[in-house]
């Protein structure tokens, strides 16, 4: 790293003198968010030295870079298409509701600064004294930017498949826009907590929606409670209110020759076809009927 302008002017106005304390100082190198941290480390030392408990405000920072965003203004159809599944995924992360809401916007390309809702109702909404438990928002966050960095590193990402309906809405309205989405998490506990979603991991999320067949041969038994001349045989798996109920597809001619009746009691022998999408969720399945099961399987009633 070249060296500052105001030392090399006091390497040359002050040489001698100065060239010891220089030497000694260093060069900085840290980058930005490095020292941040450091300032942040440094407030809660000083507030835990009277409250031993003491946490830092949390924050939520959004900054959305692109062509059209570099007026630090949040444009209506962004937030609505954005700021909802992101706070979908991040309660979704957390395994409980989390509210978010929106404190400010700055420039910086847009700069979107949220905090928790329950944030608000500290007694200031600034640095406080008390005990420090770790958020709701906190553990959702910080899991979401874990899935982010997965995706921008195009690493498996299966662990996660229980946020990407929130993620992938997300990462289609960033393509629709052209904008890319940095992430900055301020921790109550003084950490901070960066990742992002570019192009780079847009269109990675974009592959991962490819889906794939998966076939598998059983046997539904039960009763017909539907019948469609299009081809389809709806059958309940039992009496009880709650009980299963497949729809199968039965090619036409098969079906007039099988003369079913509403109440009938089947036993089919199907090809239960799943989609799945490369993170394992099923994005489609369908039931299509193969013949009569050889041998009638129990028929159950129970409740």
């Amino acid at each position: 790293m070249s060296e500052s302008s105001w030392r090399r002017r006091m390497r040359e106005t002050h040489a001698e003198d100065t060239e010891r304390l220089l030497d000694d100082l260093g060069t900085d190198d840290r980058s930005d968010l490095e020292i941040e941290a450091d300032h942040r480390a440094g407030r809660l030392a000083a507030l835990r030295e009277i409250d031993p408990s003491a946490g830092l405000r949390e924050e939520l920072r959004l900054r959305l870079t692109g062509p059209e965003a570099d007026a630090g203004a949040l444009r209506f159809q962004w937030g609505d298409a954005l700021l909802d599944p992101l706070e979908k995924a991040v309660s979704k992360a957390a395994g409980t509701p989390v509210e978010l809401e929106v404190t400010g916007i700055s420039q910086g390309s847009t700069v979107v600064h949220a905090r928790p809702v329950d944030a608000a109702h500290s007694e200031s909404g600034s640095d406080t004294l008390g005990p420090v438990v770790a958020s709701a928002a906190d553990q959702g966050v910080r899991r979401f930017a874990r899935l982010l960095t997965a995706l921008e590193g195009q690493r498996d990402v299966r662990e996660w498949a229980g946020l990407f309906d929130s993620v992938e809405a997300l990462a289609r309205s960033l393509d629709r826009f052209r904008l890319d989405l940095g992430v900055t998490w301020y921790a109550a506990d003084g950490g901070i907590r960066q990742a992002g979603l570019t192009r780079r991991g847009i269109e990675y999320a974009k592959r991962l929606q490819e889906t794939r067949d998966e076939d598998q041969e059983i046997v539904i038994s039960g009763y017909v409670t539907e019948l469609r001349g299009s081809g389809m045989v709806k059958v309940k798996s039992g009496q009880a209110h709650n009980a299963p109920a497949y729809e199968v597809r039965i090619d036409p001619e098969p079906l007039m020759a099988m003369r079913l009746s509403l109440g009938d009691n089947v036993h089919l022998r199907v090809c239960f076809r799943r989609k799945l999408d490369a993170v394992g969720r099923t994005r489609t399945s369908e039931y299509h009927y193969l013949g009569t099961a050889a041998e009638e399987l129990p028929f159950t009633t129970e409740q």
